[in-house]
């Protein structure tokens, strides 16, 4: 049993990384109806831009790793990532609206190998040490837990429940209470008539990509507190499983991101502590075409009619 709370903890906090960069995946979607596949690398240019800015921003607040000055780079990561996503769609999916969706879908392809060859080109292509934002130690359970203080909760781990809780109940009250959220919504749901009622959907797209492309970005920054080796091809199998995660959930449903990303966590540290690390990816990539089969639209998706 211990040892079985012990891969839930783990896969909760995988899962947590899952569920943020699956929330770009459905948001674009959700919107636009396309998949942006250069998403994961959104996430890549997250760890990066906390690499190279942590020595300054942790100079501003101490010198030294702290909370304050993780929250500065986590900030600021996920303000560069906005940006770099807004661009993104500005330059290279807004020329390419009307266009079939098998043209946007190669020019997403593209911007992702274009990314990924710019990130070896700019930082190189060996992995680098992400420095020490915080201290990422193992906390004390306390012995009068009985059995449960055997388990090994990290400062990490929480610190990524905690952000990830934040982060998805901001999401929901934008896109729930604030009249740009009520457009994004509008837009989803017929982007002819939000236009005609005055909705700027090329605002609101940007928006779009920004708000996801931020929550990439926090993501680069949890990944790498946990795991402080980055190189500029992270992201491709993180978003490929972030992808996995949003069509598990049902794409285009936020909180089936959510739940998407956390199963795929979840199902990931259960194979890796009871049958075998090296069947990980095969059996994430196995649910996919599972769901694809019985359940198209996903767990909490809707099926959707389209005319021929």
């Amino acid at each position: 049993m211990i040892e079985f709370l012990q891969q839930l903890i783990n896969g909760l906090a995988q899962g947590s990384i899952y569920a943020l960069i699956a929330l770009g995946y459905t948001m674009v979607f959700g919107v636009l109806r396309f998949i942006n596949f250069a998403h994961g690398d959104v996430f890549m240019l997250g760890a990066f831009a906390g690499l190279y800015t942590a020595p300054s921003l942790l100079k501003l607040c101490g010198g030294g790793p702290s909370f304050p000055g993780a929250a500065a780079v986590l900030l600021a990561a996920m303000l560069i990532c906005a940006v770099i996503g807004i661009l993104i769609e500005k330059l290279c999916y807004r020329p390419l609206r009307d266009r079939p969706r098998l043209t946007v879908l190669i020019t997403a392809i593209g911007v992702s190998l274009f990314l990924e060859n710019a990130g070896q080109y700019a930082f190189g292509a060996d992995p680098q040490s992400f420095p020490e934002i915080i201290t990422d130690r193992a906390l004390e359970i306390p012995e009068s837990w009985g059995a449960l203080s055997a388990l090994t909760l990290t400062v990490g781990q929480l610190l990524v429940f905690g952000v990830t809780f934040f982060l998805l109940i901001g999401l929901r009250a934008i896109v729930r209470h604030t009249r740009t959220g009520m457009a994004m919504r509008a837009l989803s749901f017929n982007p002819v008539a939000a236009s005609l009622m005055g909705v700027n959907t090329d605002v609101v797209i940007s928006f779009t990509f920004g708000l996801g492309s931020a929550l990439a970005g926090a993501a680069g920054i949890l990944t790498s507190i946990q795991q402080p080796s980055i190189d500029p091809l992270m992201g491709i199998n993180i978003g490929l499983k972030a992808f996995v995660a949003a069509v598990l959930g049902g794409i285009g449903n936020i909180p089936g991101a959510a739940l998407g990303g956390i199963l795929i966590g979840l199902l990931e540290a259960l194979v890796v502590g009871y049958i075998n690390p090296s069947y990980r990816d095969a059996i994430v990539f196995g649910v996919l075409i599972l769901i694809l089969l019985v359940k198209p639209s996903g767990l909490l998706g809707k099926p959707e009619r389209e005319k021929v």
